[in-house]
């Protein structure tokens, strides 16, 4: 498995998997979720990357960035998953290039700081 986007600063990462559907979320027993699937992945991205970097001092967080679609419902939440930090966002892409650069440098200090 190969992850979309990797960045790093100092002893923090960050794995980024993008995806688009044209629904984001899945209908389940008359609810919304994220795709199950997905989360899955990510996780096993950030472990992954935590057993690569067991001798070091390190701090490995993951996010499922969606592109934005016209639903209604569309997520933006932040999971601790086996003392790890999963995100799920959308990014929006319809707009010109600063708009889309001001959500993605949003990420960036989130993480970083």
């Amino acid at each position: 498995m190969q992850t979309d986007i990797m960045l790093s600063q100092g002893d923090s990462i960050l794995i980024i998997d993008a995806k688009y559907y044209s629904h984001i979320m899945q209908m389940q027993f008359d609810s919304y979720s994220i795709h199950s699937g997905n989360l899955y992945q990510i996780f096993t991205y950030v472990k992954n990357k935590e057993v690569e970097l067991a001798d070091t001092q390190h701090v490995v967080s993951g996010m499922l960035l969606y592109a934005k679609t016209d639903e209604t419902l569309l997520p933006n939440h932040t999971y601790q998953m086996s003392g790890n930090k999963i995100s799920v966002k959308t990014l929006d892409l319809d707009g010109d290039f600063e708009k889309i650069a001001e959500q993605l440098d949003g990420i960036v200090d989130e993480y970083f700081g």
